[in-house]
């Protein structure tokens, strides 16, 4: 039976093992791409594209929601939505609704 010290000799080698492993994988990977780039004539905006993000088919395009309530001192208003604001606290927001 390994003793403690042994199995944690082996757990090092395995790590360094792995990691060389690693690195020489990579760089073969990277070589390989490097050579199908330059072969075909690609570009980095051919292969990533743009860069700009593109909406999935599926996501709704919210935009901005009417005001329902207005402040008559600041002018401020609300849409109903999220936090109320500190002029609308403890009051009625009907007093405050848009016709």
């Amino acid at each position: 039976m390994a003793t403690l010290q042994e199995l944690i000799a082996q757990k090092e080698a395995l790590e360094a093992e792995i990691a060389t492993t690693r690195q020489r994988e990579l760089a073969d990977a990277i070589a390989q791409v490097k050579s199908l780039v330059e072969a075909n004539g690609l570009t980095a905006t051919d292969i990533f594209g743009t860069g700009a993000r593109r909406a999935k088919s599926g996501e709704k395009k919210t935009g901005k929601v009417a005001a329902k309530y207005k402040d008559p001192i600041s002018g401020a208003t609300w849409s109903g939505r999220g936090l109320a604001p500190k002029w609308l606290a403890g009051k009625n927001k009907e007093d405050y609704a848009i016709a």
